[in-house]
């Protein structure tokens, strides 16, 4: 016979088989353990406001603490098995930061880095090369001997120390064609730089160079030589000035190697020299 639920009556009169009420007695038992392994966070050992960082601004709880689980133990011993240090787990020093660890001032591997101030050395270069700057280009600005040349000094800073180059150009040659014999106004200009130089107590190097333009081949001489030549008439002219012997570090010649105008080698204004005043 069919009852309403169209499920066939079995004859039992509502009284299920001993298996089969043993068997809800199970399942209920199961669904009892889960229940009670997700109890709400009111049966932790913390309350429920002081989760998920509710106790003022990142001054509460984590939801994930362990204090926030029920049956704390247990959790606790889980959570480490799961996580160990090797795996990302929580490390002696977490929750600890660079700024902490580093208090007391900045660590040996950048020291001095946030202070900005450099060697005692560092910082009289810097006062002295903007010294020396301002008052060569004063003494270009003041000399009627120098108006039409003071354009081709050229004054910059590199890694090595502060450069002074002398620039020939079209109307303008520091030395006579192919040889060591400086002109007039050019001998005037280095004594000036010269005179400049003297107090400073830095080492000094001298760098002559050339065009591309080459000597016939019975001359027996080529932009090496030449521009090794000029780059010592250059130290012997400051020397007579007043400055020291001991000052001048290095004296070469690099002929063409090294252009002020790259693309093109016969530009007169690859000719010039250089003075480094190099960093103490």
């Amino acid at each position: 016979m069919e009852n309403r639920f169209g499920r066939h009556d079995d004859g039992h009169d509502g009284v299920l088989p001993a298996h089969v009420a043993f068997g809800c007695q199970q399942r209920r038992q199961k669904k009892r353990s889960v229940a009670d392994y997700f109890r709400p966070s009111s049966h932790s050992q913390i309350a429920f406001g002081e989760l998920a960082g509710s106790n003022g601004l990142f001054g509460g709880k984590s939801i994930i603490d362990t204090d926030g689980f029920p049956f704390t133990a247990k959790q606790s011993a889980l959570l480490e098995r799961l996580t160990p240090q090797a795996q990302g787990g929580p490390a002696e020093s977490f929750g600890s930061s660079k700024e902490e660890n580093n208090k007391d001032g900045p660590s040996e591997q950048d020291p001095g880095k946030e202070s900005g101030t450099g060697t005692p050395a560092q910082k009289q270069d810097k006062e002295n090369f903007e010294k020396l700057e301002k008052e060569i280009k004063q003494k270009l600005s003041e000399s009627k001997q120098f108006e039409k040349i003071k354009e081709q000094v050229s004054i910059t800073r590199d890694k090595e120390g502060l450069r002074i180059e002398v620039i020939d150009k079209a109307d303008f040659a520091m030395f006579s064609s192919g040889t060591s014999e400086m002109g007039g106004r050019a001998a005037a200009l280095m004594t000036e730089v010269a005179k400049s130089l003297k107090p400073l107590p830095n080492k000094l190097a001298i760098r002559g160079h050339t065009d591309s333009m080459g000597f016939a081949p019975e001359s027996m001489r080529n932009n090496w030589t030449l521009s090794t030549e000029r780059a010592d008439a250059t130290r012997q002219l400051m020397q007579g000035a007043g400055i020291s012997s001991n000052r001048f570090a290095k004296i070469e010649g690099v002929a063409d190697t090294a252009p002020f105008v790259p693309n093109n080698p016969a530009d007169p204004r690859n000719r010039r020299v250089s003075i480094t005043v190099l960093n103490q």
